[in-house]
């Protein structure tokens, strides 16, 4: 089975031309300060909100291409849906290394 990447560029260079270059950042700053207060919010929700937040930030990491955090928050999602513990540490491990990789490789990957 073949793992899930980090970051869909194929998916980030859809959203940059479905906005435009000239909003992309727009929606990149708003993207960052929305999931960044829900993933904050992950770690101290309670058990019967964590899957309200995982569906959020699920939806959000499709959007702009955080691949395996939208896997990882989908799992988690059925995971709370069972009553199961949501490996959270792993979600926001995700989160932190799509931010850095998105951060130093966007230029690059978008150069048109």
């Amino acid at each position: 089975m073949s793992q899930t990447p980090i970051i869909d560029w194929t998916r980030v260079a859809e959203l940059r031309e479905e906005v435009g270059p000239e909003d992309f950042e727009e929606v990149v700053a708003v993207f960052f300060e929305e999931t960044g207060a829900a993933v904050a919010a992950l770690s101290a929700a309670p058990a019967g909100e964590i899957r309200m937040q995982l569906h959020f930030l699920k939806g959000s990491a499709r959007n702009l291409g955080f691949a395996e955090m939208a896997r990882l928050c989908e799992a988690g999602e059925r995971m709370a849906a069972r009553g199961e513990a949501v490996p959270v540490d792993r979600i926001l491990a995700s989160y932190d290394a799509a931010r850095a990789t998105f951060g130093a490789e966007v230029g690059d990957r978008l150069a048109a």
